[in-house]
């Protein structure tokens, strides 16, 4: 069944998928474009993150500090990846 969950108790009920929020499974395409060296599609994915995050009402006790280090680092990443010898010239 893969990625399916299905409730034992409760015949005749179709499966339920794992559930998991858009911004994370976003995050994992861009760390994927990232490996494969598609650093134009990982960018526009960074910018799509970033749009998610800042319209999105957040609670107070949200995640979105931890959020927002996501996708900070994800920028990092990025900035390093296509910038490889920028360390190299200090």
């Amino acid at each position: 069944m893969g990625d399916m969950l299905l409730d034992k108790d409760a015949p005749g009920r179709s499966p339920q998928r794992y559930t998991r929020r858009l911004s994370d499974k976003i995050l994992i395409a861009f760390h994927s474009a990232c490996d494969q060296a598609d650093y134009e599609v990982a960018e526009r994915l960074l910018h799509i993150l970033e749009m998610m995050l800042n319209r999105r009402p957040m609670p107070a006790d949200s995640n979105r500090r931890k959020n927002m280090e996501s996708l900070v680092a994800a920028y990092e990443r990025l900035w390093h990846l296509k910038h490889p010898h920028a360390d190299e010239q200090r």
